[in-house]
């Protein structure tokens, strides 16, 4: 038998793609929305996670500039402590951690991840450390190259552009029992739509029968008089 719309229960047969959902992750390794292709992160996310990243500097030079007011030996001491923490924290957070995981702190806060164009995986602790040497040219010409990002296609900075690299979202994991999801209704509960003893059920093997509707002692329901209680 031929079916003018395809098998009844299943899906359309050849019909024409849609595209992919929503915050599927391209080919390259980076997500795309359908019919829009990859999707990077924007300069403000980028912008966001470096002050996050520098938050720390920025608050050891605040530190050392109130001490240096009242004692210039201690605000010296402050001063040095904080430029050999943040060598330390940059080699921790943006060199080993954001190139192997894309992620340095201020990126996971924000949501975004540092990946390889190429193969959309992270670069690795070398290329992120030579990155970081390549901001120099970003910070020529009023730091044209941190601006760059605002109308780039692939929202690049001079040195994603020498080395490749691109700065993109982090698709959202989906959220379990959500509507249409396995677990997204709660369980039917005992006692709904189930029946009960006494309601039209007739009684076990065995036993006798269950007061209820229709049964004998049930308010409501005339009772037959013994003819010894008339008077």
């Amino acid at each position: 038998m031929t079916y003018p719309y395809g098998h009844p229960g299943g899906p359309p047969q050849g019909g024409p793609s849609l595209g992919a959902p929503p915050g599927q992750r391209a080919p390259g390794g980076y997500p795309q929305f359908a019919g829009y292709g990859p999707v990077y992160a924007s300069w403000g996310q980028r912008a966001g996670a470096y002050l996050i990243d520098l938050a720390p500097l920025l608050a050891g030079l605040l530190a050392a500039l109130l001490l240096t007011m009242v004692s210039g030996i201690a605000g010296t001491i402050v001063y040095a402590l904080t430029i050999l923490g943040n060598v330390a924290w940059t080699v921790v957070n943006r060199w080993i951690n954001g190139g192997n995981t894309g992620q340095s702190l201020g990126k996971r806060v924000v949501g975004i991840k540092l990946v390889s164009e190429a193969t959309g995986e992270p670069i690795g602790a070398g290329t992120a450390f030579v990155r970081d040497l390549a901001h120099a040219l970003d910070s020529l010409a009023f730091a044209l190259g941190f601006l760059w990002p605002l109308w780039d296609d692939k929202a690049q900075t001079f040195s994603d552009k020498i080395l490749n690299t691109v700065v993109v979202p982090v698709p959202s994991a989906p959220r379990a029992g959500g509507y249409g999801q396995p677990g997204g209704f709660p369980a039917a509960q005992p006692g709904f739509g189930a029946p009960h003893p006494g309601f039209g059920q007739p009684p076990a093997p065995g036993t006798g029968p269950r007061q209820g509707f229709g049964h004998p002692g049930h308010a409501g329901q005339p009772q037959p008089m013994n003819p010894h209680q008339r008077r």
